[in-house]
Order: C-alpha cells, then sequence, then structure tokens
C-alpha cells in the first residue's frame, strides 16, 4: 500500500515520499480569528484531520507533525474590535476578540471531532521570536540582504521580478496574476506585483519596533516565518483552500524559497475544492451564508440542528478536491447512513486496526468517497469490527464511543433543564418540541421517577 496525493505545484497524483520518515510535517493554513468559522472553513478542517489520521496510522502517532496557524493580526481583526469594544484601547479590545473568537473555534472544531494539531502557533508569537529558529523580522531580513526584498517609505516589499519561476504553483500569466490579486497601487512599488512583507502601523494599532518601521507584517510572511520555525526550511505538505493558492500560497512559496536559498517551501501542495450552499455562492448578502455554529446550535439550516457527526461525514461524501454543494439533502443521508451503521458498529476492535480495503481507498489521494463505500459493505456484512475501526479512522469513532464537544454538553443540559421546566408546567407541546431537538442533536433521554421524592428526573446520553 502506498500513500499517493495529487500534488497542485505538479498537477499530478504522485507517490507521497517525506523527507524524512521519522518526522512528517504539514502545515496548513488556519483562521483569522475575528468572527465565527463558516462552513466552507469547516471543510479544510476535516480534509486535514483526516490526511493527519492517516499519516499517524502509517507512520506513528509520535512521527507525525502538524501545524496549524491561528492569525491574531489583522484589518479585519482591527474593525472588529473597534466595533465591538469601543471603550477599550484597540490592543485591548483585539485581545479580546481574538481571545473570545479563538475559544469558539476551538469549540466548533472539537464538535467537528477534529484532533488538536500538534503546534497552534499565534502570528503574533512570531512576529519576533529569539528562541525560534527563524520569525517574521528575521526573515523580512533574510530577503533584503539576499536582494529580493526592498525598503520604501518605512514599508517593505517583496521583488516579484527577482524570482524567475514566481507563478509556478498557480500556473498563472502575469496578466492574470495582477487581476487576481487586485494588487494595490502605490507610488513606492518597483513593480505593480510586488506585495507588502511589513508597513507602518497606525497609531494606536498592534506595532512591532523594526529597523524599517513602528509596524506590522504582512499577511503571506506570517506563514512563511511559523512554517519555517516549526517545521523547518522545506517540508512535507502544504494544504489549504483552493483559493488560498494565489496570491497566498504563491506568495509564501516565493519568500520562503528566496530567504532561505531551497528549491521548495513543501514538496506536496494539496488543496481542496470551493464550497456552495444549495447550489449558490454562499455570501451573507445572499442569505445563505451559515456559520458551523449555527450548524451545531440553532435550527437555521433546514429547520434544525445538526450533530457533528452529520457534518463531519457529509463534508467527506464528497472527494476533497471536488466542488461540494452543502445541501439539507446531503446531511440527512449522512443522519441516516450514521443511524445504519450504529446499529452494528462494534468498538472493541484493536487501535491500530484498519481494514486493507478502507485504507487503500483513502491512500488513493484521500477517497473518502470510496472509503465510504467499503464502510457500506461492511454495514451489509455485518462485520462490525471492521466498522468501527472505519469510523474511528474517519474521526467519528469517538461521537459512538459516547465523548461529546463540552460545548454540546452545555447545550443539552440547558435544553433538559427546560424540558423540565416545561413538563412542570403542563405545557407538553413545548417539552416535545425541546426533546426532538436534544434527538435532532443526537442525544437520548431517559425520564424516570426518584423513588424518595416521586420527582421526574431526566438522565441523557449520546446515541450509540
Amino acid at each position: 500500500m502506498t500513500l499517493r496525493l495529487h500534488n497542485t505545484l505538479t498537477r499530478t497524483k504522485q507517490d507521497f515520499v517525506p523527507i524524512d520518515a521519522n518526522n512528517v510535517r504539514m502545515y496548513v493554513c488556519g483562521p483569522t480569528v475575528y468572527d465565527f468559522a463558516h462552513i466552507g472553513n469547516a471543510r479544510p478542517l476535516i480534509v486535514f484531520d483526516v490526511l493527519f489520521r492517516l499519516l499517524r496510522h502509517l507512520y506513528g502517532e509520535k512521527h507525525v507533525t502538524y501545524v496549524r496557524n491561528i492569525t491574531d493580526v489583522d484589518d479585519k481583526i482591527n474593525a472588529r474590535a473597534a466595533q465591538e469594544y469601543p471603550d477599550l484601547a484597540l490592543n485591548d479590545a483585539i485581545r479580546a476578540v481574538t481571545e473570545k473568537t479563538t475559544a469558539q473555534f476551538h469549540a466548533d472544531v472539537d464538535a467537528l471531532g477534529c484532533l488538536r494539531p500538534t503546534h497552534e502557533p499565534r502570528a503574533t508569537e512570531y512576529v519576533e521570536r529569539a528562541a525560534a529558529p527563524t520569525d517574521m523580522i528575521r526573515l523580512i531580513a533574510d530577503l533584503i540582504a539576499n536582494k529580493h526584498a526592498y525598503v520604501a517609505e518605512g514599508h517593505v516589499l517583496f521583488d516579484v521580478p527577482s524570482m524567475p519561476d514566481y507563478g509556478k504553483l498557480s500556473n498563472r500569466t502575469l496578466d492574470d496574476m495582477i487581476a487576481g490579486a487586485r494588487v494595490e497601487v502605490a507610488p513606492y512599488k518597483k513593480d505593480p506585483m510586488d506585495f507588502v512583507l511589513w508597513k507602518p502601523s497606525k497609531p494606536g494599532e498592534p506595532a512591532w519596533q523594526s529597523p524599517w518601521s513602528n509596524g506590522r507584517p504582512g499577511w503571506h510572511i506570517e506563514c512563511s516565518a511559523m512554517a519555517g520555525a516549526l517545521l523547518g526550511d522545506t517540508f512535507d505538505i502544504h494544504g489549504g483552500g483552493i483559493d488560498l493558492i494565489f496570491p497566498h500560497h504563491e506568495n509564501e512559496i516565493a519568500q520562503s524559497r528566496c530567504a532561505h536559498g531551497t528549491s521548495a517551501m513543501a514538496n506536496y501542495w494539496l488543496h481542496n475544492g470551493f464550497l456552495q450552499v444549495e447550489g449558490e455562492k454562499m455570501s451573507k448578502s445572499a442569505g445563505n451564508f451559515v456559520t458551523i455554529r449555527e450548524l451545531l446550535g440553532t435550527d437555521k439550516f433546514g429547520g434544525r440542528r445538526w450533530p457533528g457527526s452529520v457534518l463531519r461525514l457529509a463534508m467527506l461524501m464528497t472527494h476533497y478536491r471536488q466542488p461540494i454543494d452543502w445541501k439539507v439533502d446531503a446531511l440527512t443521508e449522512a443522519e441516516r447512513t450514521i443511524k445504519e451503521w450504529t446499529a452494528v458498529v462494534d468498538q472493541t476492535a484493536p487501535a491500530d486496526f484498519v481494514p486493507s480495503e478502507f485504507l487503500d481507498a483513502l491512500s488513493d489521494d484521500l477517497n473518502s468517497p470510496l472509503a465510504i463505500s467499503t464502510m457500506h459493505a461492511f454495514r451489509k456484512a455485518g462485520d462490525a469490527a471492521a466498522l468501527g475501526a472505519c469510523l474511528s479512522a474517519l474521526g467519528i469513532g469517538r461521537i459512538f464511543a459516547g465523548e461529546v464537544s463540552a460545548e454540546i454538553k452545555a447545550s443539552a443540559k440547558v435544553l433538559v433543564e427546560a424540558r423540565l421546566v416545561a413538563r412542570a408546567a403542563k405545557n407538553f407541546a413545548e417539552a416535545d418540541r425541546i426533546r426532538a431537538k436534544l434527538d435532532a442533536m443526537g442525544i437520548a433521554l431517559k425520564d424516570a421517577k426518584d423513588p424518595k421524592t416521586g420527582e421526574l428526573v431526566t438522565t441523557w446520553e449520546v446515541k450509540r
């Protein structure tokens, strides 16, 4: 069995050969923490979590390092902080927004069954970090020294023409790149394609001292510095959504290669496809913008809330490189499938057991639809141990083991108490409505009378 991955850089499916089998390294671009993560954000979280699990199975848990960053310095963060906390100093407001949003993000990805990455660096921690192999200020200084960047009016810009094969990842012409990047016209630029590595901060904004100005980094340099510091000058896999290929990933490659003098930043580049909602591009103006939190905790999508296991399986029913149309019908199908599997699932198989048919499917460029079809075959054959092992490998098994995120636990507790209040008031219609909500969350209720007091006592558990 050989792991094969589609490499955006070569546009072919290739055998995966790690630089060091004892230290397989992967970097995936994480969230900018100013708002709830939407369902489109969930796709790379789930896809690369499956790859992380597969790599750990193939090479050993201790031999795989997964880095997913958090961007906590950004113009959008500044704007949200000023809006939500107008009475605080901007830096204090920014801290309040990023800490709250990061906690929300963690609760959401936990509910989706995603493992925490090995490292989750924050951008602000790597602007200047003397103890790390590199940081943003040192990386920018290296680019200047290597004549791939220049200083202009307190800014530092990457000199795109200085890199002859710039654009190789996206395979775009210069005109296409200029249009796609929506380049900023500025008199201090030598070339329209040159992009910002460092810029002066406005009064009150986050700022760090540097040789060029009291300022802050550009977006692209953040990932180059964090990846370099934690994974080295060249590592194995870099992943993210297809929308990041240009300009973000293209600029990461340019910065890292030109600063380190290497032929590659990462050897394999993986990108998941776009997501639509009910056949349309997701946008707030179209009224179809859906966050992970809304799907888990409200009745906004399809008139009900959905368990994390259902969202995860629905996402994996489409191959990661293909566009996905997020539909209520797909969620309903995923929920029905999970109920069929739970009727026969057995979680007693050895922890390292994964059926070869299932493993072969995932090893063929993460072919999750094919892997799911093998699971249907196991259910039909009544092979409970194989099915249970597959569920664990996909990151769904923990749901059936009765583990639930703290967010869902809190929601279930509130709803159970509200139902008891409704029953005590003889509002049985409301009690039944709440019970239906809990059922949709995958929560089973058990009513019984306290033998001493005669009062109704309700307990709950995750449906298996």
